[in-house]
């Protein structure tokens, strides 16, 4: 069965008329960055996006568990309370702790593109040339040329 007899058939049962046409090619741009820096820019937004999912769970888990523990004033469900909070503020402090690598990795990268300088000097000449040059004070040859 071909394609045209299946819009045909469409066209005949709905009573309109379908045109057939040719996939269209979609064109996305390319974007030039180094190999490894998406990876390091995904990685980061994905652990970021965690913590944050775990600080919001953890939120709520500390609003069910103070709900219990002032339901039943059991001292061990204030224990978990205060252990929830100590590890609800530690994932905000591996977040500031994220931001502090992701920092650290992006200015290594640029010192290590800017680093690629070199400036080399040779002087050709002799030592007794280079001292008259450096000092013409103590020059044996009192005219120097400056050039």
């Amino acid at each position: 069965m071909k394609k045209d007899d299946n819009y045909n058939k469409l066209s005949a049962s709905l009573d309109t008329n379908f045109d057939v046409h040719m996939p269209m090619e979609i064109v996305k741009e390319k974007t030039m960055t180094s190999p490894g820096e998406g990876k390091i820019d995904k990685d980061y937004n994905e652990v970021r996006n965690n913590l944050y999912d775990l600080i919001q769970k953890g939120n709520i888990a500390i609003d069910g568990i103070l709900q219990v523990a002032d339901a039943g004033d059991s001292p061990r469900a204030y224990e978990v309370v205060s252990q929830l909070l100590k590890t609800v503020s530690d994932m905000n402090k591996d977040v500031l702790h994220v931001h502090k690598e992701m920092k650290t990795i992006k200015e290594e990268n640029l010192k290590l593109s800017q680093k690629n300088t070199t400036n080399n000097t040779i002087y050709v000449g002799s030592t007794s040339e280079l001292q008259d040059l450096i000092n013409p004070d103590r020059s044996s040859s009192k005219t120097i040329k400056k050039v």
